[in-house]
């Protein structure tokens, strides 16, 4: 299943953003969720709400995958030492 996440991200979007995709993982009755992430700003709320949504998958045994992110996002999610948890 798809989803997309616009942006800029504020920290007061992270509990909707975090309810629509338990929605989905809830819908699609599990598996793994691609998160296009296009356009969004490589900073530290966006890869906040990133991480936060990936345990929220994993929580409901599922994994999200980020699709189109930027060369930006993935540095900062490699310097915040999360390539393990948020992948391209």
């Amino acid at each position: 299943m798809d989803f997309t996440i616009w942006g800029p991200i504020a920290r007061d979007d992270l509990p909707g953003l975090c309810d629509r995709v338990c929605t989905l993982l809830t819908e699609s009755g599990g598996g793994n969720l691609r998160c296009d992430v296009d356009g969004v700003e490589a900073d530290a709320v966006t890869v906040d709400a990133l991480a936060r949504l990936q345990l929220a998958a994993r929580r409901c045994g599922c994994r999200i995958q980020l699709r189109n992110a930027s060369h930006d996002l993935l540095d900062l999610v490699a310097f915040m030492g999360l390539c393990d948890v948020l992948t391209d």
